[in-house]
């Protein structure tokens, strides 16, 4: 089962361009996005599952210079 999901990330100043690369880098990350307003980027990303969800959520959490993320899965 292949899911979908959007991950919206809240970075420190001065950090976005650097997470950025970062994120875009990852397996499963399909595009990323510079926003502007309650979250710096937003990340499209495909995974097998659940878990695999759960473990790119965690490496973007550990990225420096990530304040936090929220994740919308696609129903």
């Amino acid at each position: 089962m292949t899911l979908n999901a959007c991950i919206l990330i809240k970075t420190m100043p001065l950090h976005t361009n650097t997470v950025f690369e970062k994120t875009r880098n990852l397996k499963g990350v399909r595009k990323v996005f510079v926003a502007y307003g309650r979250y710096d980027l937003v990340a499209f990303v495909e995974a097998s599952g659940y878990p695999e969800i759960r473990r790119l959520t965690g490496e973007m959490n550990s990225e420096t210079g990530v304040r936090s993320t929220e994740t919308l899965v696609e129903a």
